[in-house]
């Protein structure tokens, strides 16, 4: 398919419930992917907080889809410190990380920039990161990619044009779509 981005892949992290998961168990799935640290002061909730209206909206419309956060901060954001950031957004929200190895290979499959910034006399720091959302589909593909600028409508509509498309033309005779 000519323009057809290089975006996705395979990932082998870590639940928040300290799980081993890999990007083949969500095959058959519609996904959500946000990749953000816990020690974010006010993106990455903000962000998180729009992807939970989206599965809440998806859901009144009868569509399920599954949101996930990946840490880009394997240093402090371990199982305990994700598991207590997701439970804060959505209960379907799935927290993961893993080493920095791990992390490392997850966002170079997603092509998503991250580099922690000098850290303070609390040995505290900020890490700069790329802001996307990323819509995956059931068959394990990159499809469309939300910025910073998408309302969760915007996104929501977005996400329901894809679901359409995806099940083609045969859905929307009989009505669902």
């Amino acid at each position: 398919m000519i323009g057809k981005a290089k975006i996705g892949g395979g990932f082998d992290l870590i639940d928040h419930h300290g799980k081993e998961r890999k990007s083949d168990e969500f095959v058959g799935q519609w996904l959500l992917l946000y990749f953000g640290f816990t020690h974010c002061p006010d993106i990455c909730p903000e962000e998180l907080e729009k992807v939970a209206e989206v599965v809440d909206a998806l859901e009144q419309k009868n569509r399920s889809i599954q949101p996930i956060f990946i840490s880009v901060d394997p240093k402090r954001d371990g199982v305990k410190e994700v598991a207590e950031y997701v439970k804060e957004f959505h209960p379907k929200l799935l927290g993961l990380t893993g080493t920095e190895e791990q992390i490392k290979n997850a966002c170079k499959s997603y092509r998503v920039y991250y580099s922690p910034g000098p850290e303070d006399e609390d040995e505290d720091y900020i890490v700069d990161h790329t802001i996307i959302v990323y819509l995956i589909n059931p068959d394990g593909e990159f499809v469309d990619y939300f910025g910073q600028t998408k309302d969760a409508t915007m996104i929501t509509d977005s996400v329901m044009l894809h679901m359409a498309k995806f099940m083609g033309a045969d859905n929307k005779i009989l009505g669902i779509f």
